[in-house]
C-alpha cells in the first residue's frame, strides 16, 4: 500500500468517475466490488449497491449528488470516512464537525466538516435521529485489548478501510476518526461512554448531500463482540442519486 500525502486529482469521463494521479497523488476509480448488487433502476439513481455483511465499499459522490445509506435489517453499524476527491489531504474531521454544530451526535442538518473547517457533506434526511462520532473503528488491536487475545484473527473495520483505501493510494496515515452511522454510543455527563443496543430498525435510512466532489469509504462493520450490530452483522444498501433528484 502507498501513502498519499499530496492528495488525489480527479478527472471524469462518460463512463463514470475516475481519479487519476501521478507521484504527487493517488489514482482513484469508482469501485464496484465483486458480490455487490449494482443497478440503474431509475433515471435519478446513478448507482445502488447492496454491501454484504463485513464488507467494504467506496465511491466518488459528485457535488450536489446524494448518498443514501439504508439499514436493511436493523442495528447495523456503518463505519464511514469521507475525503475531498480532488485532494485527499482534506478529509473528515471529527473535532471540526463536533465544534461546528456544538453536538457529539449527527442527525438531519449536521454538516461533515473537513480538517480545513470546510463542508464535505450534509445530512439532509435521517430516520434514526442520532449517530456516533466518537466510538471509532474496531481493529485487531482494540478487539484484543477489550475482548481477549482469542479475537485477534477476527476481521475488523480498520482492515476494511486499509484494503479499500489502498485502491486510491491511501494508507494508515490517511485514516482518521470515523463516523459510525446507526451505532448507539451514549455519553454521560461525566464523560463515560459505551457501545450499547442500537436504536435503528429494518429499512431506516439516512441521506447525505455532497457539498463538493468527495470520496467515500465504508466498512460495513464486522464486529461481533459488542451490540453495535446486534452481535450479527448484516447487509446495508448504498444509493447514489443525481443532483436535484
Amino acid at each position: 500500500m502507498t501513502e498519499n500525502r499530496e492528495g488525489a486529482r480527479m478527472t471524469e469521463n462518460h463512463e463514470g468517475a475516475r481519479m487519476t494521479g501521478n507521484h504527487e497523488g493517488a489514482r482513484v476509480s469508482e469501485n464496484r466490488r465483486p458480490g455487490a448488487r449494482v443497478s440503474e433502476s431509475a433515471d435519478a439513481v446513478r448507482r445502488t449497491s447492496t454491501v454484504p455483511a463485513r464488507a467494504a465499499w467506496s465511491a466518488v459522490v459528485r457535488t450536489g449528488e446524494t448518498l443514501t445509506v439504508t439499514d436493511l435489517h436493523g442495528n447495523q453499524a456503518v463505519d464511514f470516512l469521507v475525503y475531498d476527491a480532488h485532494d485527499t489531504a482534506v478529509r473528515y474531521s471529527a473535532p471540526d464537525t463536533i465544534h461546528a454544530q456544538g453536538n457529539l451526535f449527527l442527525t438531519t442538518g449536521s454538516v461533515l466538516m473537513s480538517n480545513e473547517h470546510t463542508p464535505l457533506m450534509t445530512v439532509v434526511e435521517d430516520e434514526v435521529g442520532r449517530h456516533d462520532t466518537v466510538g471509532g473503528a474496531c481493529s485487531k488491536e482494540s478487539n484484543t485489548l477489550r475482548y481477549g487475545h482469542h479475537t485477534w484473527s477476527q476481521h475488523a473495520c480498520v482492515d476494511n478501510f486499509l484494503a479499500e483505501g489502498a485502491r486510491y493510494g491511501l494508507g494508515k496515515r490517511d485514516l482518521v476518526s470515523n463516523i459510525n452511522w446507526y451505532m448507539n454510543v451514549p455519553v454521560e455527563k461525566d464523560g463515560t461512554l459505551g457501545i450499547v443496543d442500537g436504536i435503528s430498525a429494518p429499512g431506516l435510512r439516512l441521506t447525505l448531500r455532497a457539498e463538493r466532489d468527495v470520496l467515500v469509504l465504508v466498512s460495513n462493520c464486522p464486529q461481533i463482540n459488542n451490540p453495535c450490530n446486534g452481535f450479527e452483522p448484516t447487509a446495508v444498501e448504498m444509493t447514489i442519486s443525481e443532483a436535484g433528484a
